[in-house]
This record gives C-alpha cells, sequence and structure tokens, in this order.
C-alpha cells in the first residue's frame, strides 16, 4: 500500500518538536476519510511530494530560525532582566517576584502553542503570525516604557507571552511539511535559533546598557524583532492544505500509563531546569562578586553551548541509542550537574559549569517531543497528545523559577537549598522516565 501523510501528522504533531529538537519522522498509512461527511482526502499528500530541499524549502527552515531567534532567544537571556530588574527597576522586589514575569512568558508560550498549533491545522497560519508578531514587537514596545512591577509583568510576561505562543507551533508545523529525510537538519537550523537569539540579545544588553540606557536598549531589541518577524510574515508559507482538526483532547491517553509517567517525570525535570537560566546572571554577580558584564558573558556562554547540545545528542540518539534511552541518560547528568553547581565557589568554574550545563540541560529541551512520539502508537493522535503533553509542562515553566528563588530568600540569600531542589526534581523525573520506559519495553538494550 502506498503511503501518505496528513496535515495532522506534519503541520502540528511533527512540528512541535522543532521547537529544540531535531526530528521525529513518523509513516502513516493512509487515514481513513471521515464516513460521516464523506470528504476526500484532499489534504493528504504523498512522501514523494515532499521536496526535502530546495531554495524555498531550505528559506522556511531559515524564517523559523529567525522566529525562535525572536521568541526563545529573548527568553533564554531573561537571566540578563533578572538581574538588572533586581538592582534597579525592581530593587525592592524579592527574586522569586522579579522571576513571576520570565516564567509568565514560557508559561503562556507553552500553554498557548498547544492550542495555536492546533488552531493552524484548521487554516489560521497567517493570521496567527500577524497577531503573535504584532504582540511581541508591542510588548517589547510597551517594557521600555514600564517604570514598575505591573507594568513589567503586563507586557513583558503577558503581551510578549501570548506573542510567542502564536508563533511557536504554527510556525514548526509548516516547517516540519517540506522535508522528510532531512527534517532533522531542518529543525536544527530552526531549533537553534533560541540558542543563537539567546546569546545575542544577551550581549546587546550588556553593550547597550551602560550606553544608551534600558528604555532605549529594549528598543533596539524590538527593532531587530520587528525586522526579523516582518520577513518571516512574508517568507513563511503554509505548504499543506488545512483539513478539518482532529480532537484537541485525547481522553483515551489518559489511560496509557507510560504516557502519564513520561508527563510527571517531564514535569519535575523542566521543574529543575529552568531555574538556571532565571538565576545563574544573579548568583554570578550575588554570591561570587563577579561584575556584570562577566554575569552576562555567563549566560552568553550557557546559550551558546546549547548549539551543541541541540545536535550532537539527537546524532546519537538517531544513529546509536534512540531518543528516550538518551533523554534518560542525559536527565541523569543534568541532575548531577545541578548538585555539583553546590562546589562551584569562583569565576573559572562558574564559566566551566555553565558550558556543561548548557549542553545537557539543552539536550533535555531537544529530546524529550521525539521520546514522547516513540511511545505514540497511534500517530494520529500525536498532536493532541503533545498538545496535552505541553499544556501540562507549561506549569512547571510557571512554578519553577519561582520556587527556587523563593528558597533563596527564605534562606538569607543563599543558594543551597535552590539548588538542592534543582537538582533532586531533575534526579526524581530521570526516575519517572526510567519506570515509563521499561513499561513501554523491558528489553534494556532496544533502540527506543
Amino acid at each position: 500500500m502506498e503511503k501518505t501523510y496528513s496535515t495532522q501528522e506534519f503541520s502540528y504533531g511533527e512540528g512541535l518538536e522543532g521547537k529544540f529538537f531535531p526530528r521525529v519522522v513518523r509513516d502513516v498509512e493512509t487515514l481513513k476519510t471521515d464516513a460521516k461527511s464523506g470528504s476526500e482526502q484532499s489534504s493528504l499528500f504523498k512522501s514523494e511530494d515532499v521536496s526535502d530541499g530546495g531554495s524555498l524549502a531550505w528559506t522556511q527552515a531559515l524564517l523559523c530560525h529567525l522566529v525562535m531567534f525572536s521568541t526563545w532567544g529573548v527568553v533564554n537571556s531573561f537571566g540578563t532582566f533578572q538581574h538588572y530588574y533586581h538592582d534597579t527597576i525592581l530593587a525592592n522586589y524579592d527574586p522569586s517576584s522579579i522571576s513571576w514575569i520570565g516564567s509568565t512568558q514560557v508559561f503562556l508560550l507553552f500553554f498557548v502553542g498547544a492550542l495555536t498549533g492546533h488552531l493552524s491545522d484548521m487554516g489560521f497560519f497567517r493570521l496567527l503570525l500577524l497577531v503573535g508578531s504584532v504582540m511581541i514587537v508591542v510588548g517589547m514596545l510597551m517594557t521600555s516604557f514600564a517604570t514598575g512591577y505591573w507594568q513589567l509583568f503586563f507586557s513583558q510576561g503577558i503581551c510578549i507571552g501570548l506573542g510567542n505562543g502564536c508563533l511557536f507551533c504554527p510556525s514548526l508545523s509548516v516547517l516540519s511539511t517540506y522535508f522528510d529525510r532531512r527534517r532533522g537538519i531542518a529543525m536544527g537550523i530552526c531549533a537553534t535559533g533560541s540558542a543563537t537569539g539567546g546569546m545575542v540579545y544577551s550581549a546587546l544588553f550588556s553593550r547597550l546598557l551602560p550606553a544608551i540606557g534600558f528604555p532605549w536598549t529594549i528598543r533596539v531589541a524590538a527593532l531587530i524583532q520587528l525586522v526579523c518577524l516582518t520577513a518571516c510574515n512574508f517568507g513563511l508559507k503554509q505548504r499543506v492544505i488545512p483539513r478539518k482538526s482532529s480532537k484537541f483532547f485525547d481522553y483515551n491517553s489518559l489511560k496509557d500509563l507510560p504516557f502519564i509517567i513520561f508527563c510527571l517525570g517531564m514535569f519535575f525535570n523542566l521543574w529543575g531546569v529552568y531555574f538556571v537560566a532565571h538565576y545563574i546572571s544573579l548568583f554570578a554577580t550575588a554570591i561570587l562578586g563577579l561584575s556584570f558584564q562577566d554575569s552576562v558573558n555567563i549566560l552568553i556562554v550557557l546559550n551558546g553551548v546549547g548549539i551543541l547540545g541541540r545536535i550532537l545528542p539527537n546524532i546519537l540518539a538517531d544513529y546509536f541509542l534512540g531518543s528516550f534511552n538518551v533523554l534518560i541518560l542525559i536527565c541523569i547528568c543534568c541532575g548531577a550537574l545541578s548538585f555539583s553547581w553546590i562546589a562551584v565557589t569562583d569565576r573559572g568554574s562558574l564559566y566551566a559549569w555553565a558550558a556543561f550545563y548548557g549542553i545537557f540541560s539543552s539536550g533535555i529541551q531537544s529530546l524529550y517531543p521525539a521520546a514522547l512520539f516513540n511511545i505514540t502508537n497511534d500517530l494520529t493522535k500525536s498532536g493532541s497528545r503533545m498538545g496535552m503533553f505541553l499544556t501540562f509542562i507549561s506549569f512547571t515553566a510557571l512554578t519553577g523559577a519561582p520556587i527556587a528563588g523563593e528558597l533563596v530568600q527564605r534562606h538569607g540569600g543563599k543558594y543551597l537549598h535552590a539548588q538542592l531542589f534543582s537538582g533532586t526534581t531533575i534526579i526524581v523525573g530521570s526516575g519517572f522516565l526510567a519506570v515509563a520506559r521499561l513499561l513501554e519495553n523491558r528489553k534494556l538494550l532496544v533502540k527506543l
């Protein structure tokens, strides 16, 4: 039987793995037509129809890189904002309260992203792209005028967070329809946008803040986003004709024990992972006494090595061990590194620690979508399951950094308890993932 691919598989389920992560490519047997409507399978397309390259396809990959650059790039540089707010605009607020701004931004990116990915399948891609771009640029401009906590929370946390959510899943879903065998490379190009953006925006803030001040620095960043997102609005093209969307929530997945335990495992893992990006810059100055420039450079290192972390683990997974197996190993290593943060006492050790941690934490974020699809037997439900998963883990992004920040605050500014929280949650999450792996397949040497 000739194999075909559905819009659902490429534009939603497949697209979500590209945020940080390389591919999950699945062949799907010919889908049944809607028995009630008798609708034609006009939304199906053959694998031979996928260009797997060409100028248009690679242009889409570069444009999606710019989307990640403009969304996750700013998110990954929030440590710079956290440090600046703590020292200036929000000096009267504790670090935990400030971190709610950044965590809300990531929460909405995930939480809204599940819905917008589904809406993109229904044909609203261009509208979502336009609305999201406007919200991001307007949110940045409002941030440049903000002088108080709630102004920053609304502009940077809510407005930009909603805009990011409008762009995240839809742009990736479009990219996934242009590639088959080379989707891993394409998604890798896209995913590294979050790392390059994190480096560029962190460096931009550190260089321009002393020279032109906070308001104009943010406006320069908004201008960069405007240019990038304008190109994306003109250049990104939805390749596949949208089809009637499937159910957003798959209740049968709640009966799938490996899926449920996998979600719990990633909840605990990401609970601990997000703390570092928010607080490592503040840790550098408050605990080690480093300069503001050093604290920003460490954040740049953390983001820069993320390029390797988004590529190397996936090569290992694709060719040797499988995504799920590599994910468990990387989570264990990341948990151990979180505990080793306790031993960091000087500038050199912090740089070295940030480099290693950046690789492994990026690996976690790039591998979990592939691992999730590996335990999804009915691939016609992959989009719904990914949407459910993203909605669930969005609460880790919302609460992880504030909880750790509260631990820092309650213990006199010392990071020990927050570091223990981070390491413990990641190790606990690794345990849940190992259980889910064994429930799915008890053979340890099987590539999964």
